[in-house]
């Protein structure tokens, strides 16, 4: 952990130990709560706040019919056979959306690295 403590505030060899090992208690407990923190972050992943306008997919019953997928703006008349699991057509859209998505990341590196296609 590479953690120095030094403490000289008593005369006492013995009393700067106990208040050196107290200080290094409380130095490792603040490094494993940041731990544990950055763990628990890791398992959420980033938390989205359940929002209007924050949804990925729309789906509307009344009073027209539209299921809508904000991403890869793939729209659909039959919200009903998206609910009873015809989704083929949204998966299809979605992977296009982020294989465009992962092509403009590739190509924005290229740029900033100097390469041309």
């Amino acid at each position: 952990t590479r953690i120095n403590i030094k403490c000289t505030q008593e005369r006492s060899q013995l009393q700067n130990k106990k208040i050196a090992m107290t200080l290094l208690k409380s130095q490792l407990l603040v490094i494993a709560q940041e731990q544990r923190a950055s763990e628990i972050r890791d398992i959420r992943g980033d938390a989205v706040e359940a929002a209007w306008g924050a949804q990925i997919r729309n789906y509307v019953l009344q009073p027209y019919k539209l299921v809508k997928d904000q991403r890869s703006a793939w729209e659909s008349s039959d919200p009903m056979g998206c609910l009873e699991g015809d989704l083929e057509g949204v998966i299809g859209s979605v992977l296009r959306w982020k294989s465009e998505e992962e092509q403009k990341r590739v190509m924005e590196e290229m740029e900033k690295e100097g390469i041309s296609s």
